[in-house]
């Protein structure tokens, strides 16, 4: 299996990954343990944009490696920071997703990165820029959500 079938099934557990968040109400568990403002309409976009990122990158694994394996560094950051570590921190509070994160994220993330090395598309700086792209997609929702609620980007003021 080459490294854009790794991407492709790693788009599709990204899909049932949502599915269990939604089903299990991440958004709560996301107000009361993270203090995150998410409303579902804000769940809703950004994991279609993760599923379409998904896709973009299942198509830029030939071409851009680094690029591709942002998403995979996306899996992993948002498994381990945003459903292992939190459920270590709250002492065994479920976190919604967390079954996923486990059974999927940390298997095909790690197999995406194993799939490009054994086609020789891994070196430290793919693996760095990975990581920092993958960091950066899941800081900026998360960033945008806190600078909403500033009275600067409030659109609702005179």
């Amino acid at each position: 299996m080459d490294l854009s079938r790794w991407m492709w099934l790693a788009t599709a557990a990204y899909g049932i990954h949502v599915l269990e968040e939604f089903s299990l109400d991440w958004r709560e568990w996301a107000r009361s343990v993270i203090g995150l403002p998410v409303e579902w309409s804000d769940f809703y976009l950004v994991n279609a944009l993760v599923v379409v990122l998904g896709i973009v990158a299942a198509n830029l694994a030939d071409a851009a490696p680094a690029v591709a394996l942002a998403y995979p560094a996306l899996m992993l950051i948002n498994a381990i920071f945003f459903h292992i570590a939190p459920f270590i921190w709250t002492r065994g509070r479920f976190s919604p997703g967390l079954f996923t994160a486990v059974a999927f994220f940390l298997p095909i993330g790690f197999g995406c990165y194993w799939q490009a090395s054994r086609e020789g598309a891994l070196n430290a700086g793919v693996v760095t820029v990975s990581i920092v792209i993958g960091a950066l997609l899941m800081a900026s929702p998360i960033v945008l959500l806190k600078l909403k609620r500033l009275s600067y980007f409030r659109q609702d003021r005179p």
